[in-house]
């Protein structure tokens, strides 16, 4: 740092000399050097999805039971579509369509083959079938 003429700093080597100090540069990994993506992703594998009050009750009303091997596709299919960047995805489990809000991983509304006779699915971005 130089000092000028008159014994003064300029303001540019205050701002180096004040602004700059102690500064670590942002790291974009872990220590492990995993992204904040993959560490996320990481996170949400192996979580089982939830299910909202309204798929409850549908899962309710339509007598619709799922097996520990449909739980496990349908988790599998949740997390198949996160990894492809899907938000709000239908996942097909053995005639069972569910509509699951992959970022809340929660199952939003459930039905099976004959109550989806329209088999017209809206607001949705990607399907995966299991």
């Amino acid at each position: 740092m130089e000092v000028q003429k008159n014994g003064f700093l300029s303001i540019k080597q205050l701002q180096d000399q004040y602004l700059n100090q102690n500064k670590t540069p942002v790291k974009n990994v872990t220590e492990e050097g995993l992204s904040f993506r993959e560490v996320l992703q990481k996170q949400s594998v192996g979580s089982e999805v939830k299910f909202s009050k309204h798929a409850a009750g549908r899962l309710s009303d339509r007598n619709i039971e799922l097996t520990k091997g449909q739980m496990e596709r349908l988790n599998e299919g949740a997390a198949r579509a996160g990894q492809k960047g899907i938000r709000e995805s239908l996942v097909i489990v053995d005639g069972l369509a569910f509509i699951v809000n992959i970022p809340n991983n929660t199952v939003v509304t459930a039905m099976n083959q004959t109550d989806a006779t329209e088999n017209v699915f809206t607001n949705i971005d990607g399907a995966v079938i299991m």
